[in-house]
């Protein structure tokens, strides 16, 4: 699928301007797009937004559901103007930080107030109400049903499931049924923060299309192992008998590093292929109903994937074994039509991987990060980047531009300043007017390189597991006169938001 020529902002819901010490879907949000509004920009870009857990550090990339939305993200503003919360239970909490998000006093204030919000519904909705909820929970059952008693189970046994008394774990049907009673009241809970955050969401995409943004979302090829998806659906992932992951993700050993072990659970691509990839086909379907655009994250485990026995805690024990390749992609361009794909393929560059990509014409991603300055014709140089590429600043794994450019090796410090032009005093502006002037087809920033913040702004740093998903920004950063500069950087590299 190919772009036209249009640039847009990343920033993760999460840290969004808001009231109760984290982003949500609330009147920051729609602050956001007003901003890239006047900016002129054509797509804003966030991470995956199921529920998060404590244990993985709140990350997106291990949410507890591929389907679901995160509760945490819920806007209580909106529950108090349908009269489910008095105004009093939605005063901002003592922990609110309006530079951080503290995940744990967040949570124990939200759910409170999500409790509360569904006991109020269940006393005093309205005939209309009841029958929206019904609806939804009918429309969504295929996933929301198994997700509301997964998370019912995982708040009375603990978790992770793969510890869970057999017939739970694999799923005895008689098991099931009597905890589906058992639970009843708690099921009810969770699917009403889905229908909740499903409202909310699709308000907020409507508001963003008014003003003509287009949402970009984020499919991570892996699920984690402690998950709804996992647990509901074992015939899709490569599993022992007793439901135990029989290998694991990750990547190999490269020059200069060990490798990564990741320890998500991998698919058993023979089953998948011979059921028509329906539980993908599902968990696209779902995407593709919340956003307009998705990057695939790690797109090499199409092609080949790393796997791990997972007895074994060095990366170095794995194999290569074969993806799904184009008979994948072939299933759901037949089920969705055009795939409006964006596709990291960042490291691990091979023929299998560029032959896939182009069959699809997929764009990939350049990243100046990566980028070896005094190398001619590199391919991370925005004066390299091709039209079918989408040019970012930062993402979510890197430094900002600031933290990278303090940290580059004075050698390629001074390549950098030599291709540019530049003496590095305004770095981010002159790394951002580079990627928007590139011939990539999409240029995307991040907030935090708009605003020129160093290494404390980053959203994450890869192999850590705590400190990352905290930053945040508020309603005084997104000034007119920032939104004017990258208006005027947008129409002069001819990314303008089509009228």
């Amino acid at each position: 699928m190919r772009f036209d020529r249009q640039s847009g902002v990343f920033c993760h819901l999460t840290s969004l301007p808001g009231p109760h010490g984290i982003g949500d879907l609330g009147a920051g949000a729609r602050g956001f797009v007003d901003f890239l509004a006047r900016a002129d920009q054509s797509l804003w870009q966030f991470c995956p937004l199921g529920p998060t857990a404590d244990v993985h550090g709140n990350s997106p990339y291990q949410a507890v559901s591929a389907f679901a939305g995160n509760p945490l993200l819920v806007d209580l503003h909106d529950l108090a103007d349908r009269g489910y919360l008095d105004d009093g239970e939605v005063a901002p909490p003592a922990e609110a930080d309006a530079r951080e998000v503290r995940y744990g006093p967040v949570g124990e204030y939200k759910t409170d107030r999500l409790r509360t919000a569904f006991e109020r519904f269940e006393a005093e909705a309205t005939e209309g109400e009841r029958e929206a909820f019904a609806d939804f929970r009918e429309r969504e059952a295929d996933w929301l049903a198994d997700y509301a008693l997964f998370r019912a189970l995982h708040d009375d046994l603990g978790g992770p499931w793969t510890e869970w008394p057999a017939a739970v774990r694999e799923r005895d049907p008689d098991a099931i049924a009597d905890r589906r009673e058992q639970y009843a009241a708690e099921i009810g809970y969770r699917a009403f923060v889905q229908w909740t955050f499903d409202r909310q969401w699709r308000a907020l995409r409507d508001y963003a299309a008014e003003r003509g943004v287009r949402l970009v979302g984020d499919l991570p090829i892996y699920v984690a192992l402690d998950s709804a998806d996992v647990w509901a659906s074992p015939e899709a992932f490569d599993l022992t008998d007793e439901h135990r992951p029989a290998a694991v993700a990750g990547v190999p050993p490269n020059p200069g590093d060990d490798g990564q072990r990741w320890g998500n659970p991998l698919y058993d691509w023979d089953r998948l292929r011979a059921d028509g990839y329906e539980w993908w086909l599902a968990r696209l379907r779902r995407l593709f109903d919340l956003v307009d655009v998705a990057r695939i994250d790690h797109f090499k485990g199409f092609d080949a994937y790393w796997a791990i026995p997972a007895d074994a805690d060095d990366p170095a024990a794995g194999e290569w074994r074969d993806g799904p390749g184009a008979d994948f992609f072939a299933a759901v361009e037949a089920d969705l039509g055009d795939l409006p794909f964006v596709v990291e393929d960042l490291g691990f560059l091979d023929a299998g991987l560029e032959s896939l990509k182009a069959e699809f014409d997929l764009p990939g991603m350049r990243v100046p990060h990566y980028a070896d300055w005094c190398a001619e014709g590199d391919r991370h140089q925005p004066m390299h980047y091709p039209a079918d590429a989408v040019g970012y600043t930062s993402t979510h794994d890197t430094d900002t531009l600031v933290g990278y450019y303090r940290d580059l090796p004075e050698h390629q410090r001074d390549c950098l300043h030599f291709n540019l032009g530049t003496d590095g005093a305004e770095i981010n502006w002159d790394l951002i007017d580079a990627v928007w002037y590139s011939e990539a087809g999409v240029a995307l920033t991040t907030l935090p390189d708009l605003l020129g913040l160093g290494s404390e702004a980053r959203f994450n740093t890869p192999g850590t597991a705590t400190g990352n998903w905290r930053w945040r920004t508020t309603d005084a950063d997104l000034a007119d006169g920032l939104a004017d500069r990258l208006a005027d950087v947008t129409a002069a590299s001819g990314r303008e938001r089509p009228l």
